[in-house]
């Protein structure tokens, strides 16, 4: 198949659409479903991302993508007790699988922002990983291949129209790439720079000149993630997995402050009270995740007040205070965070070390790189300057 023909393009004026090879066939065979033109812009951005996350670490990889940027991307570490919770996969009996373990960190990380997404999946679907996806509000998956027991599943989604697309992992792009904006074509060589490589990290400004072998892993996972991220972007990583990405802001704080929010967020949804909310039975998964949302923010009387609080709990909880979500934010430790750019100033630092950060990777290069380190000294922060940019637009 050299051309596949779509409904419309980004938008349903935009007709008409389609993507197609100028040379040789499409390395995609759609198994069901009809995806769109985002839907494919998605599958072949988060596809590279988890086809280099599984080279570079060796690792089972996947990532949720939202509007050509990974709300999520994850290695298949096995779950703890408290991850199969907030995750909302306790439930699964069977062992999950490498792959299983992947994708529930990817789409597990920011649910409020992976609800609709497109999934990438390094490894063959397996029955456990599609019965996760079956349940998720997702609009599809791209994978080398799947099960026969997951194939079944996955076309009862969505009424017979769920999109799964099979890639031929041995496909290759040329070496130059062309898009065109405005009717004028841009080209550029392909950015196939190689992120696992050990000399990234050699160049250590820091006081503090130690990266563990899990840092080191999870700044790769950063670097990886970040590549395929709209930029300005900015990634924190904890255990394997993206816990809070920022993505196409203007400002390079505003990518760390939006990316360690997340990251708060997810470390306060494993907090005491979150994880025994008294939910009612039968909630939709949509609601939930919103309510827990609204729980932990400062707006959280949204849903404990009279009156609102009885559609979502069996009893009023009460409030997380902001002395209770300070202490407990505290406690995260030994994160990762890489930044697609080089920090311009300390204030970076400042807010990426009240979420818990202790090593970094940026590209270094700032005429304030000094202010940067001195900031990283202050609080005994681990820096490597990579001189790699990797903005992607």
């Amino acid at each position: 198949m050299k051309e596949l023909s779509l409904k419309y393009g980004c938008n349903p004026n935009q007709k008409p659409s389609r993507i197609f090879m100028s040379d040789g066939e499409l390395p995609i065979e759609v198994l069901n479903g009809r995806p769109g033109y985002i839907n494919l812009l998605d599958a072949f951005n988060s596809w590279q991302l988890v086809k280099e996350l599984k080279k570079a670490t060796g690792l089972a990889s996947a990532a949720s993508f939202k509007h050509v940027s990974p709300a999520g991307a994850a290695v298949g570490l096995p779950l703890s007790d408290t991850l199969r919770k907030i995750y909302f996969v306790d439930d699964i009996k069977e062992e999950l699988s490498p792959i299983a373990c992947a994708y529930a960190r990817a789409r597990g990380a920011d649910r409020m922002s992976s609800y609709g997404d497109f999934v990438a999946l390094s490894d063959t679907c397996d029955a456990v990983t599609a019965t996760l996806l079956k349940r998720e509000v997702s609009d599809g998956v791209i994978a080398p291949d799947f099960t026969p027991k997951a194939m079944e599943i996955l076309r009862a989604k969505r009424k017979g129209t769920y999109n799964v697309i099979k890639i031929d992992p041995d496909y290759v792009p040329e070496p130059i790439e062309r898009k065109q904006v405005f009717g004028i074509t841009f080209e550029q060589g392909r950015n196939n720079i190689e992120l696992d490589s050990p000399t990234l990290f050699e160049n250590i400004p820091t006081q503090n000149k130690e990266f563990t072998e899990e840092a080191l892993r999870d700044l790769i996972i950063s670097l990886i993630t970040l590549k395929y991220t709209q930029s300005n972007s900015v990634c924190y990583v904890k255990d394997g997995q993206a816990i809070g990405i920022g993505a196409g802001q203007q400002s390079r704080i505003h990518c760390t402050r939006l990316a360690g929010n997340k990251a708060d967020i997810w470390w306060l949804r494993q907090h005491p009270k979150v994880m025994n909310l008294p939910f009612v039975e039968g909630i939709r998964r949509a609601d939930r995740d919103n309510t827990i949302d609204v729980y932990i923010s400062d707006d959280y009387d949204d849903v404990l007040r009279e009156g609102t609080w009885q559609q979502f709990f069996t009893t009023r909880p009460e409030p997380l205070s902001r002395e209770e979500k300070k202490e407990w934010i505290a406690r995260n430790t030994g994160v990762a965070l890489g930044s697609d750019a080089f920090f311009p100033f300390g204030d970076n630092i400042e807010r990426a070390h009240k979420s818990g950060v202790q090593y970094i990777a940026q590209a270094g290069g700032s005429v304030r790189d000094d202010h940067v380190i001195a900031t990283c000294d202050k609080y005994g922060i681990a820096m490597a300057f990579t001189g790699v940019r990797l903005f992607h637009h």
